[in-house]
């Protein structure tokens, strides 16, 4: 089976942030009080931003840049949410496999295996957010996008495409499968160098091997918020490579000296337990 993917065209998004409130709706995330701490508490942060964060409730988030070229001052929009990594860390780091890719090469998680952990969080793009307990307030659960995949709420299984993508007015979003998505992306921006922007970059297609939310961008990514180079930190790859394996094998060595124990201290105690053995 083919990859899916979404493209997003920055040059066609108008801030409408449609696609934030058919995701709230699709995926039951209702907003919390400000006072709760799973929310992120309503603020005017000098811009026009809202939320001003992700949260467990926020999955997408549109992001508003002001630039100047030429004299002239310009909104960037883009579109922050998970990216579906193929080289993902929140994969390589979660310790019982919560988080995982599906057949369609989209990062998903089962949420009632998470335990809470909080490796995740070495995503290079910030993306995963956790519910936290009230009266410990560490984490408990790990919420971010899953690509409309969830369970019991899978458009994708339906044929349908994710609700970000059915609610773009302009088509700033678009979903298929990846290898056609990465041809059209790529001719979008060649037209744009055409038009004139130079620094016209497709963000997606080589990086992390590979994003399953893919960018056409006007400007250079970081002028855009998005890490040019993103990398798989060296902690999550030792956890991965080196750490993990070594906890389990560590933990394998320890119930098997506890199972030998067990078996010795058995045996012992039957041959003691002998018709005519006498305790010395």
């Amino acid at each position: 089976m083919a990859d899916k993917a979404i493209l997003f065209d920055a040059t066609r998004c108008t801030a409408c942030r449609g696609c934030q409130v058919a995701c709230k709706q699709w995926n039951t995330n209702d907003e919390v009080i400000p006072q709760q701490q799973d929310g992120v508490k309503e603020v005017n942060t000098g811009s026009y931003e809202n939320p001003a964060d992700l949260s467990p409730q926020t999955w997408i988030k549109t992001t508003f840049r002001e630039i100047e070229r030429n004299g002239k001052v310009r909104f960037l929009f883009n579109r922050r949410s998970c990216m579906h990594c193929t080289d993902a860390a929140c994969v390589k780091v979660c310790p019982n496999h919560s988080v995982y890719h599906n057949e369609d090469g989209a990062v998903s998680y089962d949420k009632d295996t998470c335990t809470g952990c909080g490796y995740c969080v070495a995503c290079p793009f910030d993306v995963p957010r956790f519910t936290k307990n009230g009266l410990t307030g560490v984490f408990t659960k790990m919420d971010k996008c899953t690509l409309c995949t969830t369970p019991g709420l899978n458009r994708i299984a339906e044929g349908m495409e994710p609700a970000c993508v059915k609610s773009c007015p302009t088509d700033a979003l678009l979903f298929g499968d990846r290898d056609e998505l990465v041809k059209l992306g790529r001719k979008r921006v060649d037209d744009l160098k055409v038009k004139g922007f130079t620094n016209a970059y497709f963000y997606g297609d080589k990086e992390l091997g590979g994003l399953h939310v893919m960018y056409v961008l006007d400007e250079a990514p970081e002028v855009y918020g998005l890490p040019k180079d993103p990398k798989v930190p060296p902690a999550a790859i030792a956890w991965q490579d080196v750490i993990q394996p070594m906890g389990w094998a560590v933990g394998g060595l320890t119930l098997v000296g506890l199972g030998l124990n067990y078996i010795v201290a058995r045996e012992a105690k039957i041959t003691r337990e002998l018709p005519g053995k006498k305790e010395e």
